[in-house]
C-alpha cells in the first residue's frame, strides 16, 4: 500500500496561498491539507470554506479539509460546496456525530473523524463502519510547528490493529509534527496518509520537498 502525503498550508504565507497551491500541485504528493481552525474549538483563527472555494482551481490535487471547529453542522453546507474532497471534523465536537457523516455521505464527498492526544481511538467505534478515515493528533491542535508526541504512536498501531481486525476500510492519517523521522515511526505503526506542514514549509523547495517526502515513504 502506497503512502499518501497531505501537505499542510497552515505552514505557508497566506499573503501568497496562490503560489503555495501551485507548488504543492506540482509535487508527487497527492492530497493538500487545509487546517480549518475558528478560534473556538482551537485558540487559533485560520480560513473559512470560500478560501478553499477560491484556491480550488489552482489545483487538481485531492482537497483533504480538516474542521477543527464547533458548530460543524451550521457551516457544513458551506464547505460540501467548497470544493472539498475529504471532510474530516472532530469527535469532540458536542452534535450529532452520525447525523454529521450521514449528510457529508449523502453528498457523495469522503468523510473523516479527528481525535485529539487525549481522546482514547476507542471512543471511535460506534463510527468507524460509516466512515473514511480517521486523523490522529500527535500534537494538541491549534498551531503548526509542535513537536511530536511519541505517546500518540501505540494509538496508532492499536487502531490499525483494530481495523484490520474486523477487515475495516479506512485510511489511517496522521497530523502534527511530521518530518521523515516521525513519518516512518507513523508508517510503522500502521498510518498510510502523513500531514506535513511545517517540516515542508522550512525547506528551499516546497514542490521538491513535497515530492522527496513522497519517494521517502514509496
Amino acid at each position: 500500500m502506497s503512502i499518501i502525503i497531505s501537505p499542510s498550508i497552515l505552514g505557508g504565507s497566506f499573503a501568497n496561498m496562490q503560489d503555495t497551491i501551485k507548488h504543492i500541485d506540482q509535487s508527487k504528493a497527492e492530497y493538500i491539507h487545509f487546517d480549518v481552525m475558528d478560534g473556538d474549538f482551537v485558540p487559533n483563527l485560520t480560513f473559512g470554506p470560500q478560501f478553499i472555494s477560491n484556491v480550488r482551481q489552482y489545483s487538481k490535487k485531492i482537497f483533504d479539509v480538516h474542521l477543527m471547529i464547533n458548530r460543524v453542522g451550521k457551516f457544513l453546507d458551506d464547505y460540501l460546496k467548497a470544493g472539498s474532497d475529504i471532510i474530516t471534523f472532530h469527535l469532540e465536537i458536542d452534535e450529532n456525530i452520525k447525523e454529521l457523516i450521514s449528510k457529508i455521505k449523502t453528498n457523495n464527498i469522503k468523510c473523516g473523524i479527528a481525535i485529539k492526544p487525549a481522546t482514547p481511538w476507542e471512543d471511535l467505534k460506534p463510527y468507524l463502519n460509516d466512515i473514511d478515515q480517521i486523523i490522529i493528533m500527535t500534537v494538541e491542535p491549534g498551531f503548526g510547528g509542535q513537536k511530536f508526541m511519541n505517546d500518540q504512536l501505540s494509538k496508532i498501531t492499536e487502531l490499525k490493529n483494530y481495523i484490520s481486525k474486523h477487515h475495516l476500510s479506512l485510511d489511517l492519517e496522521v497530523d502534527g509534527g511530521i518530518n521523515f523521522e516521525t513519518g516512518k515511526q507513523c508508517v510503522e505503526a500502521g498510518a498510510n496518509i502523513l500531514v506535513a506542514g511545517s517540516f515542508l514549509f522550512k525547506q528551499k523547495n516546497l514542490s521538491q520537498a513535497a515530492s522527496e517526502l513522497f519517494d521517502y515513504f514509496n
